[in-house]
C-alpha cells in the first residue's frame, strides 16, 4: 500500500490539506536574475525551507515567486533566501 489513497480513491488527506489552505496566506514576489529550471529548484529549495511556508511557486518566464504562508510572510527572510539562492527578490508583485 503506502499511498495516501483509501480503497474507493479518495485521498485521506484532502480534509487536513484544505485547513491549511483556509489558514495561508499567498504573497507573490518580483524576483530577478532566473532564467531556467535550475532556478526554479534553487528558489524553491531555499524558500521552502524557512519556517511557516507551507508551499512555493516559481514563474520563470513571468519572474514571479508565490510563496504561501500560514499567515503573515516573513519578507525579510524570504528575501534573505532569495538571495542566499543567487537572485534578487525586487519587491511584491
Amino acid at each position: 500500500m503506502g499511498s495516501c489513497c483509501t480503497p474507493d480513491n479518495s485521498c485521506s488527506t484532502t480534509e487536513t490539506a484544505a485547513v491549511a489552505v483556509a489558514d495561508s496566506t499567498a504573497t507573490v514576489y518580483a524576483v530577478s536574475g532566473m532564467t531556467c529550471g535550475h532556478c526554479r529548484t534553487a528558489i524553491t529549495k531555499s524558500v521552502g525551507a524557512l519556517d511557516g511556508v507551507i508551499s512555493v511557486d516559481v514563474d520563470v518566464d513571468g519572474g514571479l515567486v508565490t510563496v504561501t504562508t500560514g499567515g503573515e510572510p516573513d519578507d525579510a527572510a524570504i528575501t534573505a533566501a532569495v538571495d542566499d539562492a543567487g537572485y534578487e527578490l525586487t519587491g511584491r508583485a
